[in-house]
């Protein structure tokens, strides 16, 4: 069952542009998490945030095309299953000016109690928290 997408927008600095010209791939490795990190911070309560952090057990990524210097991008992302402390969230990447997709990810995100560090099984209520905002 796929969530309600979230948008994010990020601007290219000189920080993140590479030797060759473009925005290094590293990069948007970086900005997956910043737009899944900015769907945290506007659904979750300072209680929630203080209770459960978030691991990352896998990445996959796909560039589609190259971004450059004050591109800025949409992030947009939601989330797929859940299965016990583990989801999967979905970022798609797109320069705004001509919609163009630059990246695409699948996550695989574990949530952790924040005092344990152990993994926390994810309730059906909270899960429904991250579909939808």
């Amino acid at each position: 069952m796929a969530s309600k997408p979230f948008e994010h927008l990020i601007t290219v600095t000189t920080h993140d542009i590479d030797e060759l010209g473009h925005v290094n791939n590293v990069v948007y490795v970086r900005y997956i998490q910043e737009v899944a990190a900015a769907h945290w911070n506007a659904i979750a309560s300072a209680e929630l945030k203080a209770k459960y952090l978030w691991i990352v057990l896998r990445h996959e990524v796909d560039y589609k095309n190259p971004s450059f210097l004050n591109d800025v991008i949409q992030g947009t992302t939601w989330v797929g299953e859940s299965h016990g402390a583990k989801f999967e969230r979905f970022v798609k990447l797109v320069r705004a000016s001509d919609q163009k997709i630059l990246a695409e990810s699948k996550t695989i995100w574990c949530m952790v109690d924040a005092k344990t560090m152990r993994p926390t099984r994810i309730g059906e209520v909270f899960y429904r928290r991250l579909q939808a905002l």
